[in-house]
């Protein structure tokens, strides 16, 4: 699969489909809205509003995403504009995240607070 195909389609298994919710298939980050709408339009570069209407994020909330985004180096920012950042970091982010998904299907998803709860603590305080 293309890192293109991912981001532009993102397939799933039948038996996922059927046995899924309709709120459990629509879920798309803010982010991955984003980064999507970026990569499609990689000729081009945005102002945050502009990325804002073409994404549906909220104007409130795109600063933080796009900041963000940059820090992981998925998106690049001169002057008032923002564009898809460097491609093999887009595709390193989309794999790792691809991964989790899948291990979070095979073994289930973390729970943090069991985690804590089963922890080496820190002896050395």
């Amino acid at each position: 699969m293309t890192i293109e195909t991912a981001l532009t389609s993102m397939s799933i298994d039948i038996e996922t489909f059927t046995e899924s919710a309709d709120e459990e298939l629509t879920t798309v980050t803010n982010a991955e809205r984003v980064v999507r709408f970026l990569y499609r339009n990689d000729d081009k570069a945005f102002t945050a509003s502009e990325i804002s209407e073409g994404t549906g994020v909220k104007r409130t909330s795109i600063g933080t995403v796009l900041r963000r985004l940059r820090e992981r180096g998925l998106v690049e920012h001169k002057g008032d504009y923002w564009a898809i950042g460097d491609e093999q970091a887009v595709r390193d982010a989309f794999r790792f995240h691809r991964n989790m998904d899948a291990l979070n299907e095979r073994v289930g998803a973390e729970d943090l607070e069991e985690w804590r709860d089963h922890a080496a603590t820190d002896r050395t305080e």
